[in-house]
């Protein structure tokens, strides 16, 4: 057996369903982000409701959801008919996934649920099933064909599903105007909620551990400098004490190379002007996108004022666990 001509049939299936399901949106999606949007604005929740394979995907479309700040529940249906539904308020969503749209325990618990004053968002495979005539608004989302090579275990058709929430939980977090320090708010755990809740003055180096030297230093006394606070840059200063330059140990060793004794030259001559920077305030993940877009190990800190306060040293963002 060719296990990966396998596998890449799997892969291959399920990208084909995603690119018809593409192909398919219309004003219902529109629709139903609308409705999401006007819930969460009105301090409602969104709540999801599936069973089996589907059940277990609303468990992450929900967690998606949260995590990006549209409060949601997962309702599992057949607790739903003993308790549960008391979860349930006026004026919340709801998101009932089911692909054949006629799962018993899910059709069952409809009349109840439509009780109640919300909008009810289907997605299912079968745009003409009773759940689609249930609902408000119905995502279609249909394959020609499981990945499963009986063509009977849930596999295209719960990646569809997936899929399709992923579009209204990003979608909506763009229509709400989410923000990055909104999801450091949800993710204040780990290197991600550090960078994203961090600002930059917080984790710099500054006074005493800030190499400077004047511009009309030495090579020799801005690696002084450097070594002094186990650094791999210094700042370069005019008389005013703005911001000249960098001076790294990059530099020192490309200029090693061509001149063993450039110790004595002027610091200046081969320092690099113009140097990237960044902002006190701003959060330490733009420190991580620069280093990342502009390949460099050390990035200057400025005041409002466009003054030189401080530096980032990529080995900074390591210990402190940024990255």
């Amino acid at each position: 057996m060719d296990y990966l001509a396998k596998a890449r049939f799997v892969i291959e299936t399920e990208m084909e369903g995603l690119h018809r399901m593409s192909g398919r949106l219309d004003a219902c999606f529109s629709t139903a982000v609308q409705i999401l949007q006007h819930t969460l604005e009105h301090r409602g929740k969104i709540v999801v409701i599936g069973v089996g394979k589907s059940g277990n995907i609303g468990h992450k479309i929900a967690a998606t959801l949260n995590s990006t700040g549209g409060t949601a529940v997962v309702l599992d249906s057949q607790n739903a008919l003993h308790g549960d539904l008391g979860l349930l308020s006026d004026g919340d969503a709801v998101l009932a996934l089911s692909y054949s749209g006629e799962t018993r325990e899910l059709i069952d618990l409809m009349p109840f649920i439509k009780r109640f004053d919300v909008k009810v968002i289907a997605l299912t495979g079968k745009p003409g099933s009773t759940l689609a005539r249930l609902c408000e608004v119905t995502l279609d989302t249909s394959v020609e064909r499981e990945a499963c090579p009986l063509n009977l275990a849930p596999t295209s058709s719960s990646t569809a599903m997936l899929v399709m929430g992923d579009a209204l939980a990003m979608v909506l977090l763009e229509a709400r105007g989410f923000t990055e320090e909104d999801f450091a708010r949800y993710h204040p755990g780990g290197s991600l909620g550090r960078a994203l809740l961090t600002r930059v003055a917080d984790i710099m180096r500054s006074d005493r551990d800030l190499p400077t030297v004047a511009d009309d230093a030495d090579v020799a006394a801005a690696l002084d400098a450097m070594n002094r606070v186990r650094a791999g840059a210094c700042l370069i200063l005019d008389a005013a004490g703005g911001l000249a330059g960098i001076f790294t140990h990059g530099d020192f060793a490309r200029g090693f190379r061509l001149d063993p004794l450039l110790g004595g030259k002027p610091v200046a001559s081969l320092m690099t002007r113009r140097p990237i920077t960044v902002y006190a305030d701003a959060l330490a993940v733009e420190v991580l996108k620069t280093l990342g877009q502009n390949r460099v190990d050390d990035i200057i800190v400025v005041d409002s004022a466009g003054k030189p306060v401080g530096l980032i040293d990529t080995q900074d963002l390591a210990r402190l666990k940024i990255v």
